[in-house]
């Protein structure tokens, strides 16, 4: 596979936009774990490598197990995520999957048991970022493979 263009090189300002929404989600105060297993299950609905490559290796970064991520693709058969985490996938794959479902009232309802409006609303927009990062690596076919995550402080892996 060879990639099509670098868009960020092509037009800094989509990289700028996409940028500055990333950075809104990271700042959110959102569980760094429970948005890569966001930004990880919609990658996989998406059918995007890079992303999936990117954002497994954050979550190994940040202490996620390697059961959990090879489970992630069936996590409604699995124990072993949290009711909130479950409720995050579930919201994360009919957003991902819009298109095809209707966001109904129950799963609204749902999600106000495990989300405050706020971390609602930004849930949902690290959902959209990440499905328009996937939509940008699938189209210009971004080659997965050779992303390195940024290391932990020397303080953290101390501890």
């Amino acid at each position: 596979m060879k990639q099509r263009m670098n868009y960020a090189q092509a037009a800094p300002g989509v990289w700028k936009a996409m940028r500055a929404m990333q950075d809104y989600v990271d700042s959110t105060g959102l569980e760094p774990l429970l948005l890569e297993l966001v930004k990880i299950r919609a990658s996989q609905i998406n059918g995007c490598a890079y992303c999936i490559d990117m954002h497994t290796k954050d979550a190994r970064m940040l202490g996620e197990t390697e059961q959990r991520l090879y489970a992630l693709s069936a996590w409604r058969e699995t124990p072993f995520y949290s009711e909130r985490e479950r409720a995050a996938l579930k919201w994360t794959e009919a957003l991902t999957l819009l298109p095809q479902n209707d966001v109904p009232d129950e799963l609204y309802e749902e999600m106000r048991q495990h989300f405050s409006e706020k971390e609602l609303a930004d849930l949902t927009l690290a959902i959209i970022t990440i499905n328009g990062w996937n939509r940008l690596a699938i189209s210009f076919r971004l080659v997965p493979g050779s992303y390195q995550p940024k290391q932990r402080p020397a303080s953290a892996s101390a501890s």
